[in-house]
This record gives structure tokens, C-alpha cells and sequence, in this order.
């Protein structure tokens, strides 16, 4: 018996992707948390420096290509939640903040290891570089559709 290998392409790609979401939403409303709040938390926690709402809705948005209306309510959420905080022109993560992202992690950690533990080296890199180039023109195809 011959089985054929799954053809990658958006339908495999999105059921993949919700699938994934779907586990770490779970995660996320645990600790009273959404998937944009990490994300915007994570820059915020990641960042180099930091990070002005101008800096984090920019960063955010070229992630989940998301309204900035709606991610400015996720920073003042964030806000309201004191897991970020106000510094002058900036918004910083607080010690609560960092916190929500390390018990997160700490959660997902071993969900992760089953997820894509025993996927071979050289499967994981082709695999990577397809969804870089997926994202890539993706993006153009977005950023002309936008323009």
C-alpha cells in the first residue's frame, strides 16, 4: 500500500496554523489572556529598547496584520491589566508581565516538544523555508492590495 504525501498548500497551511492556535488559546484564556495580548506583550517584552504604542502597534500589526484601532485597545487592555506600564513616552512590560509571558512559556514549553518533537532536522528546515516564502509573498500580495 503506497500513501501519498500531503501537497502543502493554504488549506493545509491554515489547518495546521488553527490547530496550533487552537492549543495555545487554551493556554492563554488559563491566565486570562489573548493571543494578541501576548503578541503585543512579547515585543514589548523582547524589544530592544523601549518601545513607544506607536513602536509596539507597528510590530504588532506586521504580525497579525491586525486594525490598529484594535491594537491599541490590546495595549490599553495590557495597560488596565498592569502588565505593561506608562514611562513617559514609552510603554515598558511590568514584573507582573513578564511573569504572565514566563508561565506561558513555561506551559507551552512541553505542549511544544510533543507538537514537533521527532520531526526530522532536515523536514523542519525545508519546511521553514517554504513558510518564509509563503510569508514573503504573502506580504507583497497583502502590502498591494492595501496600496
Amino acid at each position: 500500500m503506497t500513501t501519498t504525501a500531503p501537497v502543502a498548500d493554504s488549506r493545509a497551511l491554515g489547518l495546521a496554523h488553527y490547530a496550533a492556535r487552537g492549543v495555545l488559546d487554551r493556554v492563554l484564556a488559563r491566565h486570562g489572556s489573548t493571543f494578541p495580548q501576548q503578541v503585543a506583550l512579547r515585543a514589548a517584552v523582547t524589544a530592544d529598547a523601549p518601545q513607544t504604542p506607536d513602536d509596539l502597534v507597528s510590530q504588532v500589526q506586521g504580525s497579525l496584520k491586525a486594525d490598529p484601532a484594535d491594537i491599541r485597545v490590546t495595549l490599553d487592555e495590557l495597560l488596565a491589566g498592569q502588565l505593561l506600564v506608562a514611562d513617559g513616552a514609552h510603554l515598558r512590560p511590568t514584573d507582573a508581565g513578564r511573569e504572565l509571558l514566563a508561565a506561558i512559556g513555561a506551559e507551552t514549553a512541553p505542549i511544544s516538544a510533543r507538537i514537533w518533537g521527532g520531526i526530522p532536522a532536515g523536514d523542519l528546515a525545508a519546511a521553514g523555508r517554504v513558510l518564509a516564502l509563503v510569508a514573503e509573498r504573502a506580504n507583497a500580495e497583502l502590502a498591494a492590495l492595501t496600496a
